[in-house]
């Protein structure tokens, strides 16, 4: 799927969406739940707007409330996300396919969508920045998706059957040292997605029903920029990184009347 050729990079158009339902189990009201003082939605709704790659930027939620915090700090939410596409296990791909048809049927013509969830807070502007060049370098790629270094290597996790248990991922090769029994630095480079940011054309969603496709482009986030908030241990982490100066926020400017 090789989009780009049919515009120059520099006429190719991009939206931000940011999914932010209601009904967090593990952190209640997460999305809105305030830290540093400003409620977590609001950091990814400014490094958005301050990267300036985004012909839109639209939070998806069924939430009212949610809505309106949006609208005030700058972002679109032209419609509330349908109950059926917001419950716990809903998959990303429905509220994302409804959006965009939905988009679609009112003339929105964009190339691109990126996904920034509100749960990766020290994502900055630069990093969306950085993202976008990366995918465009590369017409070939159906989307990009944020990866990291694994902290805990599959080599050593186990899965067990009956009374036994057998690797993960086993050295292919018997005759060396199995790869549970080896140090994390002499293992395999293994990466795995965190949820900063993804990119891909929107056909991908609206002709092949995928949100990423075939061809996926590695981003390897760096410092915190993947970091994401997801339990409560998390978010005592974040505070703990921001008290430190490890880890800085997006700005966030003062919420606006509603619009």
């Amino acid at each position: 799927m090789i989009e780009s050729a049919l515009k120059s990079k520099s006429s190719l158009s991009c939206l931000g969406l940011i999914p932010a339902r209601a009904g967090s189990k593990r952190i209640a009201n997460k999305n809105i739940r305030s830290l540093a003082g400003h409620p977590l939605l609001l950091y990814s709704i400014a490094s958005a707007k301050a990267s300036k790659v985004f012909k839109r930027i639209i939070v998806s939620t069924d939430c009212p409330e949610i809505a309106d915090i949006a609208r005030k700090a700058g972002a679109e939410c032209p419609f509330l996300r349908p109950a059926e596409y917001s419950a716990d296990h809903s998959p990303d791909i429905d509220w994302l396919r409804h959006l965009l048809s939905v988009l679609k049927s009112d003339g929105e013509t964009a190339d691109c969508f990126s996904i920034l969830r509100p749960t990766s807070p020290f994502r900055q502007a630069h990093t969306i920045q950085r993202a976008w060049q990366t995918f465009l370098s590369d017409p070939g790629a159906d989307s990009l998706r944020a990866i990291e270094r694994c902290s805990e290597h599959p080599a050593k996790m186990w899965q067990i059957a009956g009374s036994r248990m057998t690797p993960v991922m086993a050295n292919p090769n018997r005759n060396e040292t199995p790869w549970h029994s080896r140090p994390y630095q002499v293992l395999p480079e293994i990466y795995v997605q965190n949820a900063s940011l993804e990119i891909a054309w929107c056909k991908t969603v609206l002709e092949h029903n995928s949100i990423s496709g075939h061809a996926i482009l590695p981003f390897v986030t760096e410092g915190y920029e993947g970091f994401d908030i997801n339990h409560p241990e998390d978010w005592v982490v974040a505070e703990h990184l921001l008290n430190l100066g490890s880890a800085q926020l997006p700005e966030v400017k003062a919420l606006t009347c509603s619009h």
